[in-house]
């Protein structure tokens, strides 16, 4: 067996850099052995009680170990981890071992007694070895002291190959024979708590200790290996060999320079890869006890840097020193304790830890109650804990209380928006008030408990608890509870916060998700998932962008380059050791949201070493190693992983996990992910060039719904292991749908803002985040989110409505995948309030008091209850030396006014009142007593206060006034009022008067106000002795115009009636209209006639008149102020008046009056149209005063539909010149038009007759509907065209120029109707006056298209610029003269003008850069070409109007490639220019008579001079005395011979040849024999 470090003990753990056989074959045997055996080391407390007793007895052997290490951790192992600690000791045989370590669970003294043997046992050998270990400490702490611990080198990639130790192989015949390889130890060290900013550099760098201790053991630098045999009689230890010693000096060497290398490393040590926040392991629980008891409070907290611990009293900080023996505070390896002696009463309260570090603060609370005994009460029960305490009840916070718990000035429902600043807060009154004690706030959102954050601000000041939101956030939304907790009893409130988005930074934008979290963080991945937004800002959403930033920066990258659309993203790529934080952004077609909110740091480590950091951080080694079987595998090709399986797919990505393999050999591993389609073999390695380290991985680039296979194969620095077994057939597609949308939404009432809503579930539902819910108004269409963040279960209230609208609702469920259909829209359902009592009246004054009697006024409740308030009821009682007596009742009947007079009231007696308002619910709670008021006669001279004063008709920036005269007049009549206003937050001396004359009315119209501001208004009046006292305070209001406020509207009827109508949307079945003239009720007014129906009321004038004028208002009762006037003054009467007149005595309205135009024969139509005529509708029709009739002249129509009324004349004559009347009637409306057509007005509209008549004609044969033109084809040819009508076959066409006929090949068919004559390559010859002729047997007609001066030009600019678009793309060109850049045109016209750009310069031309055109090509030559031609080249062709360009960039390879083509063209060039050549002067054939001499001459050229030689049949020939060969001046050929014979027949060839080439020309000679001297030769042979 052997010892494993206590991170491997307890943790899985996979890809480390320490690794060896024997380990990993006993891995998992321990991890079942101490499942038990941990938690000892959780639990804390009893470890480190342990721990000390284990320390004291180490000291005593003299040695200075990690208690907490030794025992924490070493408690679960057997005796050989205690021979490891004494260096050499020899352990007992395993069976002996398990005893032991039960024996070292409980610490009894049997446990004690033998580690105490077995410590003296080994002396000898401990003395032997301390120099060794003395060595190997120095080192050790060398390194401790100067903070440079060792770390993992960034660098680093792959453990190296550790250095092979001696093979030892132990069996059972050589278990006794013991062989001592000696590992050095490395020792915790014991830390004093102390500040943060003293010590945090140090205690950062050892964060980084046990990633440079594991790759110190994965080198194999520094570390001998101890291995021990034992038995089960004798401990044993052999004497080292001097090998051994030897080598464990080399290796102490070795050790000593990794931490010399490491103090370089830790500079570049990421500080931040390792830090986390504070967090309680073990929380201190709370205690009661009896006094002079002590009670203990432990915890165990975690964190990186190590934390500060600091111990609480009610929320102040103990100190020990100012109470001397009473608290004991102790703080060790992790393990804080707080000990109080000798509890008194008074030590009951709340105690808490705060543990801070750099990463943040985390507090822990925990109550101590002292119990206190009474004397009447048998003490010896007490402590018996066995008595029965009645009547007697204890409680935690003291004997026999009860506290009552309540909430004033509590915070109500609340809106915010993203990044705003919001605040939450509650009075609090307890009562008892017991100083002593503190109560526990604690705040709630959706029931889960808030810690205090960057985010969360709590306080309280012993008062009042507030929670501030610092940035607010759509996380933050729900529903927020306080409660105040006093022991056994406590109290809770409840209020929702509800945080709608930001303004978008781009219109129609989303936006921004939420709830952003990091699951399954490894060394290089973390899958990152969020919530979506319930806002997609009018588009659908896109997809989201997750983007991430490393701690310490402020650098952000984005993830995805394609927006994902299911809410979990795998990210890769992370480095191993640093911290990241993320966010997301979403997007639509509109752009891309505002981020997210950040997540929580996570960092990029393996889940084990995060447990064990968070676990123990201070201590990060404390172990040592023995090997007792067979030497490390080293240089091992890793096996193939296990267990791999597919976690996720979606549509993007499908995520792998699987676990490493048994056999992985003494360094790390990393992964290679293969891939195939199913079915196939064909495996294709996905990760091609880096392998990972983690064993998660996230395949992206598959193809949605093919189906793959996956496997993984490990390599280390031995080679690739063999593939994993490969997955089922995994489609790539999203394996969570997304829901179906929720059922039966069912709205009900809840209050006059809010309404719940509630719904199903939708069916088949899966991992559902929760839903969104969003109302409207109905018949809007707009539809607005009640909810920003997902809320569960099936039922909401939607907060923020508006009274008495109506509105409907909808639902959607959300899950990863996305957010469901929309459910079906809900009935609509009216906001308001359930009918309830009222609340009570308030601001009860005394309006006047006599000796017996006095009047009261007051306020109606804030809160009707639902429905009108039927009315009041009135108690008093009275106050005797300020001692209440017993309530009466004022009145029995309920009293409808706010005013009321109590009869038989003493004289000179104070009394107090109160008023309860009551309505269809019920009576509601009476208000607050009044302050007293003594019952005596005023005296005073003034008049007293008006009362009823209230505000209606509120509006942006006006109000109206109204009020009650005053009760009390005092000695004289009121002669007026004057009213006062100020901001409602304005100081006292801030009143103003609003008006400087007092006024009569007992209403006042104020304008002038601030839209948005509050304000209250007071009134006094006035007699002749002065101004009285000023009613009462109005309530606040503010100026503004409600949404869906109306006005009165005045009407006027078909009949006459002048009406006023009002009419409200926000009634509840009792609201009424009360109309009012000068705001005056209207009661039974003989001139006024008041019909109301549901939401509409009309107040009808019977005969308006001067009576009649005045403000008239209408308040909607049971409503939230619903009002509004209109003023009929003089003016407003008149216009009325005229209205109804017109009304009365109706006329036919018209759209047009009466007109003429010219119909296509010529034919004059008179006609108007009137906007509407009924069946009945007639009309007359009058010239010159006499009515005319429809006839063989005038033909009449009347068009009761269309409301036409017209008359047409076939012609127009000289008698037709008058005045023509139409004259209507419909019912009683009548109206008539007239048109007068004299002198200039009727010749013109005859002679207008007379062409149309004339053209009607002309269109009766062939004829042009649309006169000639032109347009110019894609082939930049012009064409002319016209349409014609009226064709036939035996139609001819004739085209003229110039009035010369243009023969046509072809006759024209009037396909379509059109005639055209193609004109190809137009240019300024063709320019002239064209013309075309129609003509058959029913007439002709011509057209005419004059294309001269400006026509042409406009035709030529249009020519121009087809050409300019049929240019084709620039192209290059290499010559023998340098490169031609050019482009192919249709054709080429002057006209169009053609410039060249280089490099945005003008081209100016010389003899090296010239332009030209050749044809249809157009180009531009570079001779000669230079590297300062190179660069962007455009061709511009201006048609007249426009620039056209075309680009090529002569650069680069372009030129290269052009510019070497140049060259080798050139040199060709020069090589044709000087070869070789024959130029003339040989004929190809020579007949010449035997005998004759034979002359032959030719020039030759080339540069260098060619040789020439001669042929003959294909063989060579020279000079001889019969033929003679000259070659003269270098190109002189001649050919001779004097006397020719048959023999010199042949074919002569003479070659010419140079370095540029060679060139051959051929000449036939034939010699013939004359017929004469043939026949004579013939006969000499003869």
């Amino acid at each position: 067996m052997m010892s494993l470090p206590f991170y491997q003990r307890h943790h899985e753990h996979y890809d480390r850099a320490y690794r060896h056989k024997a380990l990993s074959s006993t891995v998992s045997q321990y991890q079942k052995e101490t499942k038990s055996k941990s938690a000892v080391y959780a639990q804390g407390s009893a470890a480190y009680t342990r721990g000390s007793a284990a320390y004291r007895h180490s000291s005593a052997a003299g040695f200075s170990l990690d208690s907490s290490a030794a025992y924490s951790h070493g408690s679960s192992a057997h005796d050989l981890e205690s021979a490891a600690y004494s260096y050499g000791s020899t352990a007992y045989d395993h069976s002996a071992a398990q005893s032991k370590r039960s024996a070292a669970y409980s610490l009894d003294s049997e446990s004690l007694s033998t580690s105490s043997a077995a410590y003296s046992h080994a002396s000898e050998s401990i003395n032997k070895l301390a120099a060794a270990y003395r060595l190997g400490s120095e080192a050790y702490s060398f390194g401790l002291k100067n903070s440079n611990l060792m770390i993992e080198d960034q660098s680093y990639k792959m453990s190296p190959k550790a250095k092979r130790a001696k093979q030892s192989l132990i069996s059972e015949d050589k278990e006794n024979k013991a062989l001592d390889y000696s590992v050095p130890i490395f020792t915790g060290r014991e830390v004093n708590i102390s500040g943060i900013t003293d010590t945090e550099e140090e205690r950062i760098k050892e964060s980084a200790a046990y990633v440079a201790k594991r790759n110190l053991f994965a080198t194999g630098e520094g570390v001998s290996v101890s291995k021990v045999a034992k038995t089960s009689e004798e401990e044993h230890h052999e004497k080292k060999s001097r090998k051994v010693a030897i080598r464990e000096s080399a290796e102490r060497v070795a050790m000593k320079k990794t931490l010399e290398e490491t103090q370089a490393f830790h500079r570049k040590l990421n500080q931040d890869k390792l830090l986390h926040a504070p967090e309680f392991i073990i929380e201190p629980r709370s205690h009661t006890i009896w006094e002079k008891e002590n009670v203990r409070f432990n915890c165990s907290v975690a964190g990186w840097p190590e934390p500060r611990v600091t111990w609480y009293k009610n929320n102040v900080p103990i100190d020990v020193q100012a109470h001397p023996g009473k608290y004991i505070i102790q703080s060790r390896y992790g393990l804080h304790s707080l000990e109080i002696t000798e509890c008194e009463f008074d030590d009951t309260a709340q105690y808490h830890a705060s543990a801070m570090n750099v990463k943040g603060e985390v507090s822990v609370y925990a109550s101590l109650v002292v119990k206190r005994y009474k004397g009447e009460i048998d003490a010896s029960l007490l402590h018996a804990r066995n008595l029965s305490l009645s009547p007697f009840a204890v409680t935690p916070h003291g004997y026999a209380s009860r506290f009552e718990i309540s909430f004033v000035d509590k915070f109500d429902v609340a809106f915010g928006r993203e990044g705003e600043t919001m605040s939450l807060g509650c009075t609090v009154v307890i009562n008892p008030d017991i100083k002593r004690f503190k109560p526990d706030i604690e705040w709630y959102r959706n029931g889960v408990l808030i810690t205090p954050s960057k985010w969360v601000q709590m306080q309280w000041s012993g008062e009042r608890a507030s929670l501030t939101l610092t940035h607010a956030n759509k996380e933050d939304e729900g529903l927020y509870t306080l409660r105040v907790a006093m022991g056994e009893y406590y109290e809770e409130y409840s209020g929702y916060v509800f945080v709608r988005d930001a303004d978008a930074e781009i219109p129609g934008a989303p936006g921004a998700p939420l709830d952003v979290q990091c699951l399954d963080a490894n060394k290089d991945y973390v899958i990152v998932s969020w919530k979506q937004p319930a806002v997609d800002g009018g588009n659908p959403i896109l997809g989201y962008f997750i983007d991430r930033c490393e701690v310490g920066t402020s650098h952000w990258t984005q993830c995805n380059e394609n927006p994902v659309k299911f809410a979990r993203f795998p990210v890769t790529g992370l480095i191993e050791g640093r911290s990241y934080i993320f966010r997301v952004r979403a997007v639509n077609k509109a752009g891309v949201s505002l981020p997210s909110r950040v997540s929580e740091p996570v960092a990029a480590l393996d889940p084990a070493d995060r447990a064990r950091l968070r676990s123990h951080p201070s201590a990060p080694w404390t172990g040592q190693i023995i090997v007792t079987e067979e030497e490390p595998a080293e240089g091992v090709v890793p096996g193939p992983p296990t267990d791999l399986q597919v976690i996720e797919a979606t549509k993007n990505y499908v995520v792998l996990s699987w676990k490493p393999p048994g056999q992985r050999g003494h360094e790390g591993i990393m992964y290679f992910v293969e891939k195939c389609v199913a079915g196939t073999e064909d495996w294709q390695r996905v990760n091609t060039e880096i392998p990972v380290k983690s064993p998660r991985f996230a395949v992206f680039d598959l193809s949605e719904g093919k189906s793959y296979c996956f496997r993984v194969r490990c390599c280390n620095s031995a080679g690739i292991g063999e593939p994993s077994e490969a997955t089922e057939a995994t489609v790539v597609d999203d394996k969570l749908d997304i829901p179906k949308a929720p059922g039966r939404i069912m709205p009900t009432r809840n209050t006059d803002t809010s309404v719940v809503v509630t719904w199903t579930e939708p069916p088949d539902a899966k991992e559902l985040v929760g839903y969104y819910i969003e109302s409207s108004v109905e018949g809007s269409g707009r539809w607005e989110p009640c909810n920003n963040n997902p809320v569960k279960g099936t039922r909401f209230v939607c907060h923020g409505l508006n009274t008495g609208e109506k509105y409907i609702f909808r639902v959607r469920a959300v899950n990863a995948a996305g957010l469901s259909e929309f459910s079906q829209e809900s009935e609509p359902i009216e906001v308001k309030a359930a009918i309830a009592a009222p609340s009570p009246p308030y601001d009860i004054v005394v309006l006047e008091s006599v000796r017996d009697s006095m009047v009261l006024g007051w306020k109606q409740p804030e809160a009707i209850g639902g429905t009108e308030i039927t009315g009041y009821y009135v108690n008093y009682r009275e106050v005797v030396d300020g001692v209440p007596g017993k309530w009466k009742e004022a009145n029995i009947k309920a009293v409808t006014e706010r005013a009321y007079r109590i009869q038989n009231l003493k004289e000179n007696m104070v009394y107090q009142f109160q008023v309860a308002a009551a309505n269809l619910a019920g009576v509601g709670a009476p208000s607050k007593p009044s302050k007293p008021f003594k019952c005596e006669e005023w005296t005073i001279a003034v008049p007293g206060p008006p009362h009823d004063v209230k505000c209606t008709e509120v509006r942006k920036d006006s109000l109206v006034l109204l009020w009650k005269e005053p009760v009390y007049s005092g000695r004289s009549p009121i002669v007026g009022y004057y009213v006062d206003m100020k901001e409602t937050e304005a100081k006292e001396e801030r009143w103003r008067s609003v008006n400087e004359k007092p006024l009569q009315k007992k209403f006042l119209k104020i304008g002038g106000l601030t839209q948005g501001v509050s304000y209250v208004f007071r009134v006094r009046a006035t007699n002749q002795a002065g101004v009285g006292k000023p009613s009462d305070v109005t309530d606040a209001v503010i100026a503004e115009t409600r949404p869906g406020t109306k006005e009165v509207v005045v009407d006027v009827d078909d009949n006459g009636v002048i009406s006023l109508n009002f009419e409200c949307d926000q009634m509840s079945p009792d609201s009424k209209f009360i109309w009012s003239k000068n705001y005056e009720p209207i009661e039974d007014d003989p001139r006024l006639n008041i019909d109301t129906k549901g939401g509409k009321s009309k107040l009808s004038f019977k005969d308006l008149g001067e009576d009649d004028l005045g403000i008239y208002s209408c308040i909607v009762t049971d409503t939230d102020g619903v009002s509004s006037s209109y003023t009929i003054d003089e003016e407003e009467m008149k216009r009325l008046l005229a209205l109804s007149h017109e009304r009365q005595f109706p006329t036919v309205p018209l759209i047009s009056e009466l007109a003429v135009e010219i119909l296509e024969k010529g034919e004059v139509r008179f006609w108007l149209q009137a906007e509407k005529l009924s069946g009945n509708a007639k009309a007359n029709f009058v010239f010159n005063d006499k009515e005319i009739f429809n006839g063989e002249k005038y033909k009449m129509k009347v068009d009761q539909n269309t409301g036409l009324v017209e008359m047409i004349m076939d012609k127009l004559e000289e008698k037709d010149e008058g005045t023509y009347t139409f004259q209507l009637q419909d019912g009683k409306a009548t109206n008539q038009s007239s048109l007068v057509l004299i002198g200039d007005v009727f010749k013109k509209l005859r002679d207008e007759a007379d062409f149309q008549r004339k053209e009607w004609h002309r269109k009766q044969g062939p004829h042009f509907v649309d006169k000639l033109g032109w347009e110019v084809t894609d082939e930049c040819n012009v064409m002319l065209k016209c349409k014609v009508a009226n064709i036939k076959k035996e139609t001819h066409i004739v085209w003229y120029k110039d009035d010369r006929e243009i023969m046509v090949d072809e006759e024209h068919d009037f396909k379509d109707g059109v005639c055209t004559l193609l004109i190809s390559e137009f240019s300024k010859k063709d320019a002239g006056t064209y013309e075309v002729i129609l003509k058959d047997d029913r007439g002709k007609d011509s057209s005419e298209l004059k294309l001269k001066d400006t026509a042409f030009a406009d035709l030529m600019n249009e020519v121009c610029r087809k050409i300019a678009l049929s240019a084709t793309d620039l192209k290059i060109q290499s010559t023998a003269e340098g490169i031609r850049l050019y482009s192919y045109v249709t054709y080429y016209v002057e006209d169009l003008r053609v410039g060249w750009v280089h490099n945005d310069t003008q081209i100016k031309f010389t003899d090296r850069m010239r332009t030209g055109v050749t044809g249809e090509q157009i180009w531009l030559q570079i001779n000669e070409p230079t590297p300062q031609d190179k660069g962007r080249y455009i061709m511009e062709l201006f048609d007249g109007n426009t620039t056209h360009k075309k680009t090529v960039d002569l650069s680069g390879q372009a030129f290269d490639e052009a510019f070497a083509e140049f060259q080798r063209l050139k040199q060709a060039a020069i090589a044709e220019k000087n070869r070789a050549r024959v130029l003339g002067g040989l004929p190809d054939v020579v007949t010449i008579q035997e005998g004759k001499a034979l002359n032959l001459s030719c020039t030759v050229w080339g540069d260098p001079t060619p040789e020439v030689s001669w042929l003959k049949n294909e063989k060579s020939f020279v000079s001889d005395a019969n033929c003679i060969l000259k070659f003269e001046s270098g190109k002189n050929v001649s050919f001779s011979i004097s006397t020719v014979s048959t023999q010199d027949s042949g074919k002569y060839s003479i070659v010419v040849k140079n370095k540029y080439g060679t060139e051959t020309s051929d000449v036939t000679v034939s010699v013939y024999i004359p017929e004469e001297e043939r026949e004579s030769g013939q006969e000499k042979k003869q």
